[in-house]
């Protein structure tokens, strides 16, 4: 029978699409694609978790921008995303240029801000001081995090070489999990702020134009 798969819907969503299908007595969603990773775990905290569970409605969860729209890569870090490089014009269109990723893009660019809020790029920072206090790269921290979360079903990693791919195949097939340790101290800079996606310190007012609340308003 033809399958169908839910993107960015909420637990009640996602369950009164498998209760209408059964009710329907067609084959229910088999998944719900959704924005999951060390920075953005509110498909944890809404219900989602819960309600695509193995014991409920029985979908399973595909993770995306585990890597924060390469933010988690830390190549961000040092030398900031090309629309967020106010400080050095000359620099900014060199990256746009020869970009180093999605977010040296004007597209990409313009609509990810979301992973690069303040709040964000702090948690950012956390997470790779962890990362190189365990010798591991940001990015080998945050792809076996987002492996060991029991609602994963499956991880989409986007990549732009195949050095690239080979890094992240590596990292996904390392049996090992992170210890008890790490994964304390990550949810110690989790608690911090439970959703930094959305938290700005430019917020301003809510429309017209002006302010940002997680990403620009248009």
């Amino acid at each position: 029978p033809p399958k169908s798969a839910l993107c960015n819907d909420n637990a009640y969503g996602l369950t009164a699409c498998t209760r209408t299908a059964k009710a329907l007595g067609v084959t229910p969603p088999c998944s719900i694609q959704g924005d999951f990773s060390i920075l953005d775990r509110k498909s944890e905290e809404n219900g989602v978790a819960e309600a695509a569970s193995p014991f409920n409605e029985n979908v399973g969860f595909m993770s995306y921008n585990a890597l924060a729209g390469g933010m988690l890569t830390g190549k961000y870090m040092d030398v900031p995303a090309a629309m967020d490089d106010f400080a050095n014009r000359d620099r900014a269109v060199e990256s746009l240029r020869n970009p180093r990723g999605r977010m040296d893009t004007r597209g990409w660019g313009g609509t990810l801000f979301r992973y690069r809020t303040d709040a964000a790029q702090t948690a950012i920072r956390d997470y790779d001081k962890i990362a190189r206090k365990y010798k591991m790269p940001l990015t080998e921290l945050s792809l076996r995090w987002c492996r060991q979360r029991s609602l994963i079903t499956t991880t989409l990693v986007g990549h732009t070489n195949l050095s690239q791919l080979k890094e992240s195949i590596k990292y996904f097939t390392t049996k090992e999990p992170l210890s008890d340790e790490i994964m304390w101290e990550i949810d110690m800079v989790h608690m911090k702020n439970r959703l930094p996606l959305f938290s700005n310190n430019r917020v301003g007012r809510d429309w017209d134009g002006s302010g940002e609340i997680g990403e620009t308003i248009p």
